[in-house]
């Protein structure tokens, strides 16, 4: 069949047009596949960002639950720090060391750090940190109770000195501490002449010398207030500090405290007892030598009226042990003594005090000593001791302080028993 010229034309045209519309569909499919692809490429960045922030985000939570805990924890937290710098001179020096009737001027510091949080109504925990350096003038005298009961010679090493919780029970007025403590703040305390960086510098005004205080160690006390003129503590510590057979050496404490009230006013008579039973030695017969050591005492403080307290302290021990042959022993001791108040004298936040107290050797070691062929004085040893504490402002006081020692070491100091005069200043800044 013959196909005409005009049907050829259209065939050809239509031919041509198919092909256009063909090649036209397969490049709108290639740039469509391409935009595919760029779009997939662009979802996948986009998810990608997305999980980085959704990452960020998370971690953000995190860290802002951190925050909220770390801000939990530190909530409620006191921190407190303090510096005592004390300047001494003494006259008639008699260490071993000095030569006779030697004047010595001698400084120290140290710094305590606390902090202090309390848990509700049910508990707190305590850290005291404490560092210092210099023994002032008390590794130049030789006596039975020293002047600056401070005097932290640490070399600035840097120790705990307290760590505890303590929890209060609400079903009865009972209060337990434990971890490491400070006996010293239990038993034998005293409103007045307890605290070396405000009152007494003196050992002997700060706690009795007869007390066989264990250092700081891990220990248990128990306070139990069933009225309120009345309460009770129980201490038990590690008698030789060591952390070692803590039951089979320890140092137990129990005191009563009477709240009288008298006048009117706050008050606090203090009868306590004490056991220390790491291994002893006894004068008379050296073969005996687990012995134990005990004791007891008195510490009261009343307030008279506004601007006067009163204070005084008695306390025995066992005059037949000691812990070293080379060393003295004390049998028994006292002190007493009044505070008045800057109000006095229109400076309220000032304190005038003066304190007189007796040291008494033990019999035993005096008997001991002359069987060895040694003869001693043995007599008591004397202090006086008066300071005045000047409240510059809120972070600073400044404490003029003058001791006097009659008698040191009993008389028997190896460089003098000339009475020993010290006075000093000690500079206190809290913050």
């Amino acid at each position: 069949m013959e196909i005409s010229s005009g049907v050829r034309s259209k065939l050809v045209l239509l031919l041509i047009i198919t092909l256009s519309f063909g090649k036209f569909c397969f490049a709108n499919e290639e740039e469509i596949r391409k935009e595919i692809q760029e779009l997939k490429a662009r979802i996948q960045e986009l998810e990608r960002k997305l999980s980085q922030q959704e990452e960020k985000i998370g971690k953000q939570e995190e860290l802002n639950k951190d925050l909220e805990k770390i801000k939990e924890a530190f909530e409620g937290l006191n921190i407190s720090a303090g510096i005592t710098l004390i300047t001494q001179g003494t006259h008639n020096a008699n260490g071993d060391t000095q030569s006779p009737k030697e004047d010595v001027w001698d400084a120290s510091y140290s710094l305590d750090l606390t902090l202090e949080k309390g848990f509700e109504d049910y508990g707190k925990a305590f850290v005291h940190l404490e560092t210092g350096d210099g023994a002032g003038v008390t590794d130049e005298l030789k006596v039975f109770s020293n002047v600056n009961s401070d005097a932290d010679d640490s070399d600035n090493r840097i120790s705990l000195t307290e760590a505890w919780y303590e929890h209060y029970l609400k079903s009865i007025p009972l209060t337990f501490t434990f971890g490491k403590i400070d006996p010293t703040c239990y038993i034998d305390t005293n409103a007045y002449a307890n605290d070396e960086t405000t009152q007494f510098l003196g050992e002997i005004f700060k706690n009795s010398p007869t007390i066989e205080f264990p250092d700081n160690s891990v220990g248990l006390r128990l306070a139990l207030a069933p009225v309120e003129f009345f309460d009770i503590e129980l201490a038990m510590l590690d008698a030789d500090s060591d952390g070692e057979d803590i039951f089979d050496r320890a140092f137990i404490a129990g005191q009563l405290n009477f709240k009288p009230k008298l006048l009117g006013r706050e008050g606090n008579y203090r009868i306590f007892g004490w056991l220390n039973n790491q291994n002893h030695i006894k004068w008379k017969d050296l073969t005996k030598d687990k012995e134990e050591n005990y004791g007891f005492g008195l510490s009261f403080d009343q307030e008279i009226n506004d601007y006067l307290g009163i204070f005084a302290r008695y306390a025995w021990q066992n005059p037949k042990v000691t812990t070293a042959l080379d060393s003295f022993s004390v049998e028994h001791a006292f002190s007493l003594g009044l505070q008045l108040k800057g109000n006095l004298w229109r400076r309220n936040d000032d304190i005038l005090a003066i304190a007189f107290g007796e040291v008494f050797p033990s019999d035993d070691y005096k008997e001991y000593n002359e069987l060895q062929g040694t003869i001693l004085e043995a007599e008591s040893e004397k202090h006086l001791e008066a300071y005045y504490n000047f409240k510059v402002n809120e972070h600073l006081s400044l404490t003029p302080d003058i001791q006097v020692i009659w008698d040191p070491y009993g008389a028997d100091a190896t460089n003098g028993d000339e009475t020993i005069v010290v006075g000093g200043i000690r500079t206190q800044v809290d913050f």
